[in-house]
């Protein structure tokens, strides 16, 4: 049992409102230093500070500045005004533009909570003057969020590509059409709830081929942004960590040259943003890996590994296990900790029965940004609800349909490998 203490310090700790990466970190210590000291805690030490120096870890703090750089450069705005055009008409228009939004946003910030703060503050406020519920704008503000980091460039899908040594050009390909999955349920779910409440369209009518076309004339710069990351990818143009330099370099230019609404002002608010997002981030990938060597000191993965495949061998069934694992792990700890945790145990589980580690990536990936929505420790929740002062009971009796539709979209990208699987394959070959 003494093998597995540094496991509950962890839950220990982090219920304590310890941050997941002290947890992580402080656990393996105890560890090395009291229970299995046959290892200097030198070489524990030398492992924390070995693992800052990966270069595909690039590719975090480029990401986060090019999304921080995008919002002050007015891309977003170009972008909700294409979905306005595309999905203005709908009933409850605004609550559409919300979703559609959330999904162009994920090639540009890649982060849920970034996506959340960002229209809980545009769009909430915008929804309750045309006459949406503010507990239905928040939960649709929170539940949209969950796509953005399953479309490229999102920190989870290169998070979790460094864990499960995959290729993140793959890990980009692969979230396309889970993200695309997500948004129509999403799309469905707020069409019945608006044909039943009267949610009006914000467009009388439907937009024609030329208006379209114009708007997407006004956001082609925007909306190229993710498709050049993977195709640059693709043809060996750039590394992941290089693409990140290109997409910082390609937003100053459409920021400050094309759109002209980057201003020196906003130098200080993106490297504030840019050095607050990459370092908890970072410091808690780093915290993991030093958290790893303890695990696999002890052949955790191993164990862990042989009692699950000793429940069942049967690959759907032990896909809907884990699932149900992290469903409910989802609802107590935070996302990007959750996959850091977890994705390790359980990468080796599912490719000793035959999955792709590209598909599981997208169930895992997924399945964490529900977790996100949920009590009591959703992210995106508790970001929506701070920013619109909603009530939190309010706001789960408004997103439980949204979470039903997000799980329907799970379950597809589960048991259907070539949601995933499809695009990269083409992309890179089988």
């Amino acid at each position: 049992m003494l093998s597995y203490v540094p496991i509950i310090m962890v839950f220990i700790l982090y219920f304590s409102s310890i941050p997941i990466a002290f947890a992580l970190f402080g656990s393996s210590l105890f560890y090395f230093a009291v229970i299995d000291t046959s290892s200097p805690v030198d070489l524990l030490l030398q492992r924390f500070v070995t693992s800052t120096q990966s270069f595909p870890l690039l590719a975090i703090p480029f990401f986060v500045m090019a999304g921080s750089i995008m919002n002050y450069a007015g891309i977003s705005k170009k972008l909700m005004q294409f979905a306005d055009v595309l999905t203005g008409h709908m009933s409850g228009g605004l609550a559409q533009v919300n979703v559609l939004l959330s999904m162009l946003m994920g090639g540009v910030s890649g982060s849920a909570n970034a996506d959340a703060a960002m229209q809980s503050k545009m769009l909430v406020p915008e929804m309750e003057k045309r006459g949406y519920d503010k507990a239905f704008s928040t939960a649709i503000t929170a539940a949209s969020s969950a796509v953005t980091p399953v479309i490229p460039p999102g920190i989870n899908l290169i998070i979790y590509a460094l864990i499960a040594s995959a290729s993140v050009g793959r890990m980009f390909a692969a979230g396309y059409i889970p993200g695309l999955l997500m948004t129509v349920s999403l799309m469905v779910t707020v069409g019945i709830i608006s044909k039943r409440r009267g949610y009006m369209p914000t467009r009388t009518h439907r937009a024609g081929a030329k208006e379209i076309a114009k708007q997407t004339f006004d956001s082609v710069w925007a909306l190229l942004f993710p498709f050049g990351i993977i195709m640059g990818l693709r043809i060996g143009m750039f590394t992941p960590s290089e693409a990140g330099a290109v997409a910082v370099f390609y937003c100053i230019i459409v920021g400050k040259f094309i759109y002209r609404e980057l201003k020196k002002e906003h130098i200080l608010p993106v490297l504030r943003e840019t050095i607050y997002g990459t370092s908890s981030v970072v410091l808690i990938i780093v915290a993991a890996n030093v958290f790893g060597y303890y695990m696999n000191w002890e052949r955790i993965p191993q164990a862990i590994t042989s009692g699950l495949l000793g429940i069942t061998q049967n690959k759907i069934l032990m896909l809907m296990i884990i699932n149900v694992l992290l469903l409910v792990i989802g609802m107590f700890l935070e996302g990007g900790a959750a996959l850091i945790i977890l994705a390790p145990l359980l990468v080796p589980v599912v490719t000793t029965l035959g999955v792709d580690v590209i598909h599981f990536g997208l169930i895992c990936i997924v399945n964490i940004m529900i977790g996100g929505l949920t009590p009591p420790f959703g992210s995106m929740m508790f970001t929506c609800c701070t920013i619109t002062e909603c009530k939190l009971q309010n706001f789960v009796k408004e997103v439980w349909p949204f979470i039903v539709a997000l799980v329907i979209s799970l379950l597809l990208v589960t048991y259907i490998p070539a949601i995933s699987l499809v695009l990269p394959n083409f992309l890179y070959g089988a």
